[in-house]
C-alpha cells in the first residue's frame, strides 16, 4: 500500500478510505476495493475483496501496561472472496479479520512478536505472544466460536520451535507436536508470514503465522529500505 497524509483520509459509519483505496460494510459483508501501485516494480494492483464474518467479536485486549497498545480480533472466523483485476487472480475461502490499534509506535514497547491463528471446525484458535520492552511478556491464548465469543484458554501448547527465515527473523509457535512449514508467504528483513501445520486440540491444523522483529524494524538500515515497498503518496503526487 502507500503512505498517506490525514487529507487522504475519509471515514464515516461504515466505510473508511485512504486515497484511492477504501473498506465499506454492504449489509454483513465488509468490501474491501484496492487502487494501488506496487513497488519496486510499479504494477497496478486493482480488485476487490469481500470478507464475510460468521460472526463479530466484541473482544479487546490491552496490549501493554501503559495502555499505549490494543488489539481486537473483529472476526476470527469469516469466509472471503478475493477479485483482484491486475494482476488477475481470484480464490475463496476462509478467513481472518483483525486490527492492532495504538497512541504510539510499535517499537518503542515491543522488541519482539509472534501470532497465529488456526481454523478448528467451528472455532479458531489464536496465539498472540510479545516482548515487551520494560522487560515483561504479552502472552495471549484464545479460542473464538462462531457464535462470537471469544474464551481464554488455559491449556496452552508447548513452545514449538520453527527454523529462522533467510533474513534470520527468529520465530516459534504453539503446538502439541512438531510444527511444520507448508508455505513461506512473506520473508522480510523484520517480518515474516508463513504457513503452516500444527496440532492443536488433537487436530492437525492449517495455522496461518507471523513474527515481527521490532528491534530490527527500529535499525536505520531498515527504514531506509521502507520506501521500496511502502511509498509515500508524494512519490505519485497524490
Amino acid at each position: 500500500m502507500t503512505e498517506r497524509g490525514r487529507h487522504s483520509v475519509t471515514r464515516d459509519a461504515t466505510s473508511f478510505g485512504v486515497g484511492p483505496s477504501r473498506l465499506d460494510w454492504e449489509g454483513d459483508a465488509l468490501r474491501i476495493t484496492i487502487d494501488e501501485i506496487a513497488v519496486p516494480h510499479l504494477r497496478p494492483v486493482r480488485g476487490t475483496i469481500r470478507l464475510h464474518p460468521e460472526a463479530l467479536t466484541d473482544y479487546e485486549a490491552v496490549l501493554d501496561s501503559a495502555g499505549h497498545h490494543c488489539w481486537r480480533p473483529f472476526a476470527p472466523l469469516s469466509r472471503v472472496e478475493v477479485a483482484l483485476e491486475a494482476p488477475g487472480l481470484n480464490w475463496s475461502g476462509h478467513g481472518y479479520f483483525d486490527a492492532n490499534m495504538g497512541t504510539r509506535p510499535l517499537d518503542e514497547d515491543f522488541r519482539h512478536w509472534n501470532w497465529s491463528r488456526s481454523r478448528l471446525g467451528d472455532s479458531a484458535r489464536i496465539f498472540y505472544e510479545a516482548e515487551r520492552r520494560d522487560g515483561t511478556d504479552l502472552a495471549l491464548d484464545l479460542r473464538a466460536g462462531v457464535d462470537g465469543t471469544v474464551e481464554v484458554s488455559d491449556e496452552t501448547p508447548p513452545k514449538a520451535a520453527l527454523p529462522g527465515t533467510l533474513w534470520r527473523v527468529a520465530r516459534e509457535t504453539r503446538s502439541e507436536a512438531d510444527a511444520r512449514i507448508l508455505r513461506r508467504m512473506e520473508d522480510a528483513p523484520f517480518y515474516s508470514r508463513a504457513m503452516l501445520e500444527t496440532r492443536l486440540d488433537g487436530q492437525v491444523a492449517e495455522t496461518v503465522h507471523e513474527s515481527l522483529d521490532l528491534d530490527r524494524f527500529a535499525s536505520r538500515w531498515v527504514k531506509a529500505l521502507l520506501p521500496w515497498r511502502m511509498p509515500r503518496a508524494t512519490w505519485w503526487g497524490g
